[in-house]
């Protein structure tokens, strides 16, 4: 990795705009100091005392989503692909956010589990669990690697320090409001940060297309500088379908079913319904109405969230000469790498449009985006490391106070291996190829055996680890043959790269751990149906699915209009690009 050292920044600031930054930093150590004083046992550190409005938790459940990875790694396959990424969001979002809303939540909150993995040890028994909590774990650790290096560069590029010390910078700074409030800390400073996200990069989207001419000029200037070699052309770039250059695909219906099946339905729903990153904000609620209305709520911000991150990364694509040669080839010195890469366009975009102060307002949004992702991962690493290992199988029937002390201590821990993990995250030039790769090793399966557990009450305790087990190593498989897929590790046999390989590989993986599922379950003893009320569709009543006492509420307070609504948004907006 090249190092960039003081002197070699990328943004020139202005005194007013680190005045900003300083100010937001002061906010976010003052929400985590009085956070604390709310803390008095493992339920208000790991879950906020279940004790908070929907309104919070559904803007903390998108901002919590809304970290490095929708804003860099966004931006980098704008930049790349241009508008096929807003199915990230419109097909890899929304559908499977509102499933969660109206079906799953009721399942989670009404079982008063504090984790999914804890879920999974009450469906399922032990090895099942066992499988979940360290797959899961690992995961986080990774992923909180991302929002961590993105951070850093970000840092890197404000003060041009040495990245390694940009890492440790940042992780003091998450680390200081997590271990002080727990979730609370982490879910009211993702409230703060959702706006001030909106209120940096909304600028940067008006100012940049104001720059290029409005949405007519950059579908002009795309499609003069398309057509170069490894350019998609400015057709590809400017429909969402069929997106053959996001996936990978010559074929323009293995495309379509790429997306739609491949990210859409395994990569989607395996994240959003199963990722205790989101489940917990949710599950940190006051009832199960709020519950339910948790993502539904954050639908809406969600649909528009392609408009300040995806449109900003194709207006970096023409307007920046640094990342419009990139595009075309070329090696460019620069970036927080050394070399630019796609996951620079939001920074150089910053520095060639915003005007002082509202580039300390940009940076001040991206610095919360990625500590809100990171933060997400930390806390539920914090929760399912504490009561899911270290509580069930190393030492149990100790006191509260003693698994709060683990879970602040686990916070230290998860921050330290996520600098390390940074390191495994610069590697890739777009950051979603490498988070995508994750999903599909650990999203994919366990979402194949969660809905077959939910829906079948005839799957067993030993299909439920056999096929996480299998599902994940189909994954890896496929990964690991994949040509590029793993950043250099693979040996290339199957013809398949970046994106497009993560969709198959998960798709392999949801269709593995469906076979083996069933065929373990037919040859072995399922649990008694009275131990499945509340954990399997079928045997748990419809009053115990749903808040009684919602059918007197305002339509725009009940779950399932509020649903349908984001649902014909997200369907008319496919329809118009």
């Amino acid at each position: 990795m090249t190092t960039v050292w003081a002197g070699d920044t990328i943004i020139s600031a202005h005194p007013v705009d680190y005045l900003i930054i300083a100010i937001y930093f002061g906010f976010v150590l003052t929400i985590g100091v009085v956070a604390r004083r709310q803390v008095s046992d493992s339920v208000d550190f790991f879950l906020s005392g279940r004790s908070l409005p929907a309104w919070v938790t559904g803007l903390a459940f998108i901002s919590a989503n809304l970290g490095a990875v929708e804003i860099m790694g966004m931006s980098a396959n704008g930049a790349q692909f241009g508008l096929p990424a807003v199915h990230y969001f419109w097909i890899g979002a929304i559908p499977a956010m509102l499933f969660l809303g109206v079906v799953m939540m009721p399942f989670y909150y009404g079982s008063q589990v504090r984790s999914v993995p804890e879920f999974m040890y009450r469906r399922f028994g032990t090895g099942a669990h066992l499988v979940n909590a360290i797959s899961f774990a690992v995961a986080q650790l990774l992923i909180a690697g991302i929002n961590l290096y993105l951070l850093g560069s970000i840092i890197q590029a404000l003060i041009g320090i040495d990245l390694i010390i940009a890492l440790v910078i940042a992780a003091v700074v998450v680390l200081s409001y997590i271990t002080l409030g727990g979730l609370s800390a982490a879910i009211y400073n993702e409230v703060l940060q959702f706006f001030v996200i909106v209120a940096g990069l909304l600028p940067l989207t008006l100012l940049g297309l104001s720059r290029v001419g409005g949405w007519d000029g950059l579908k002009e200037r795309i499609a003069a500088d398309a057509g170069g070699p490894g350019v998609p052309s400015a057709a590809e770039q400017l429909n969402s379908w069929p997106g053959t250059a996001l996936t990978g695909f010559s074929s323009d219906v293995l495309s379509v079913v790429g997306i739609v099946l491949g990210l859409g339905f395994v990569l989607s729903f395996g994240y959003w319904t199963t990722n205790f990153v989101e489940v917990q904000r949710a599950m940190a609620t006051d009832s199960i109405s709020s519950a339910r209305k948790t993502p539904i709520i954050g639908a809406f911000p969600k649909i528009f969230i392609p408009f300040i991150t995806i449109l900003p990364g194709m207006i970096a694509a023409v307007l920046v000469s640094e990342i419009a040669r990139t595009k075309a080839g070329e090696e460019v010195a620069g970036g927080a790498e050394g070399t630019v890469q796609y996951n620079d366009a939001l920074i150089y975009l910053m520095r060639d449009v915003l005007p002082n102060g509202l580039l300390g307002v940009a940076i001040a949004g991206l610095l919360a985006a990625f500590m809100a992702g990171m933060a997400a991962n930390i806390s539920a690493f914090n929760t399912v490391f504490s009561f899911d290992l270290w509580q069930r199988y190393a030492f149990q029937d100790r006191a509260d106070r003693y698994y709060l002390q683990v879970g602040r201590l686990a916070t230290v821990g998860a921050t330290v291996a996520a600098i390390g993990t940074a390191y495994l995250a610069s590697s890739f030039s777009n950051i979603m190829d490498y988070l995508q790769t994750l999903f599909g090793f650990f999203n994919a399966p366990l979402f194949a055996t969660f809905i077959l557990g939910m829906f079948w009450k005839r799957m067993t305790a030993t299909a439920g680890w056999a096929g996480l087990v299998a599902g994940t190593s189909a994954a890896v498989l496929v990964g690991f043959l994949s040509d590029g897929t793993l950043g250099g590790l693979s040996i290339g046999v199957l013809p398949l790269s970046g994106q497009g390989a993560a969709f198959v590989a998960a798709g392999a993986a949801f269709a593995v751990d469906i076979v083996v599922s069933v065929a373990v379950s037919l040859v072995t003893a399922p649990k008694p149906e009275g131990s499945l009320r509340g954990l399997v569709y079928s045997e748990t009543p419809r009053e115990e699915r749903t808040d009684p006492d919602e059918a007197s509420y305002p339509w725009y307070r009940r779950t399932v209009p509020l649903a349908s609504i984001a649902l014909v948004i997200v369907i008319a907006l496919n329809v118009a690009f």
